[in-house]
């Protein structure tokens, strides 16, 4: 099989949803110095959401197509606009318009990849939706692993519930136990 590398015209839906998102930010007319994250932390970022969710979507046994393209779009509103102002649900729509627009995808698919999206910053709140939770935490996982503690400007009472996600998520991975998050978790008083 040789590989395509996001040239031609053999691209599936996931691989045209990631494409939209590379080149959006590449020709993004808005500077570094007008977006609250830059244009190559958003790259890096999103990238690595993307799979992260595809080997938890494997591990879950997850739709990975789904979990793929949600991972993708899950901010676009930053990606399009720069700014994290309300970004879960605007990236949302974001997402329906782009889905639907493809003519690609079923409203049912749409519909979840779309939950997912619009609830992915609530990492404070859990629900039975499998993609859902998967999106969280990929994106929690991936911030975590660049930043260490990317989420400490939230409330104390929801940062508690991402430092429990990502040593739960660690757990299940099978990753060793962080003793930092462990400690930080204890000083938010869990």
């Amino acid at each position: 099989m040789a590989f395509h590398h996001f040239i031609g015209n053999g691209l599936n839906r996931s691989e045209k949803i990631q494409l939209w998102v590379v080149n959006t930010l590449l020709n993004s007319g808005i500077p570094n110095e007008k977006r609250e994250s830059s244009i190559q932390w958003e790259l890096k970022h999103t990238s690595g959401v993307i799979q992260l969710a595809r080997l938890l979507a494997q591990k879950r046994n997850v739709n990975e197509e789904l979990a793929i393209i949600a991972a993708a779009l899950h901010d676009a509103h930053l990606i399009t606009n720069g700014n994290y102002a309300e970004h879960a649900k605007k990236s949302a729509i974001i997402a329906r318009n782009l889905l639907e627009s493809s003519q690609n995808f079923s409203k049912d698919e749409i519909d979840e990849i779309c939950e997912a999206i619009t609830k992915h910053s609530e990492k404070h709140i859990y629900s039975s939706n499998k993609l859902v939770e998967l999106i969280k935490d990929a994106d929690c996982l991936d911030c975590f692993l660049y930043t260490g503690n990317g989420y400490d400007e939230k409330p104390k009472d929801v940062l508690r519930h991402y430092y429990k996600r990502i040593i739960q998520i660690r757990r299940e991975l099978g990753l060793p136990e962080e003793k930092c998050f462990i400690k930080r978790l204890t000083e938010l008083g869990e």
